[in-house]
């Protein structure tokens, strides 16, 4: 009879099976583990401060997917606008954010001017380095070029398109898509803050009083005043 056909002791039968049991149970045990959910993978949240947008917190957090994920779990739409204090969900492997316990609250602007440093316009006028003086320094030379526009509503579209954040940038809309993303507090492109820029004010269109004088310029041409805009304009 060949080796191979001789049949083993029933001894040899059992222990083999027993071993071949035993291992079917540890590898459905390695398996579970395998597919089990790490803790931390669940979602997160994160509370807007001051400044913050989409770009930034998904870098600075290490989002999987970017911005773009974070719009999608919070089902937000174009332009994106953030509110300090509101409640972001963050997908799952979003790195921890550390916040303090209470959420940071934006200072109103009459509290911002107690705190803030000032800058000494032409002719000798003070204004806080802030947005309250930012906006009253814009009026001031929109008065002198026959610009319209109150204070309010400045303020009302400043904290819409960019929360007040004069270093605020969209980088993911149709503007930005064509290279020219909408910049500064009341997110002008660069070829509308050329057209409409306001001599005595600074070139740079990251400057807020010279964002906020070129914007209100392009609102008094084609809205009558930026007290006229209500949403993207």
């Amino acid at each position: 009879m060949p080796l191979h056909a001789r049949k083993r002791p029933s001894s040899a039968r059992r222990r083999i099976a027993v071993t071949v049991g035993t291992l079917a149970m540890v590898s459905v045990a390695a398996l579970g583990t395998a597919q089990a959910a790490p803790a931390d993978s669940a979602a997160t949240t994160y509370t807007v401060q001051p400044g913050d947008h989409l770009a930034s917190i998904a870098r600075t957090l290490h989002v999987p997917g970017g911005w773009q994920a974070i719009a999608t779990a919070n089902h937000l739409a174009s332009p994106y606008a953030l509110q300090p204090g509101q409640v972001l969900t963050l997908p799952a492997g979003s790195a921890p954010a550390t916040q303090p316990a209470t959420p940071t609250q934006p200072a109103t602007p009459t509290q911002a001017a107690s705190t803030a440093s000032t800058t000494t316009a032409a002719g000798g006028q003070t204004y806080t380095d802030n947005l309250d003086g930012w906006i009253k320094h814009s009026l001031a030379i929109m008065a002198q070029n026959g610009i319209p526009g109150s204070y309010n509503g400045i303020y009302r579209n400043v904290m819409r398109e960019s929360s007040g954040n004069p270093k605020a940038i969209n980088l993911w809309d149709s503007n930005a898509a064509a290279g020219t993303p909408s910049i500064g507090l009341l997110q002008v492109i660069q070829p509308t803050f050329s057209s409409y820029h306001v001599a005595g004010t600074a070139t740079d269109i990251y400057d807020p009083v010279a964002n906020i004088t070129a914007a209100c310029n392009y609102a008094f041409h084609r809205y009558g005043s930026i007290d006229n805009v209500n949403g993207p304009y």
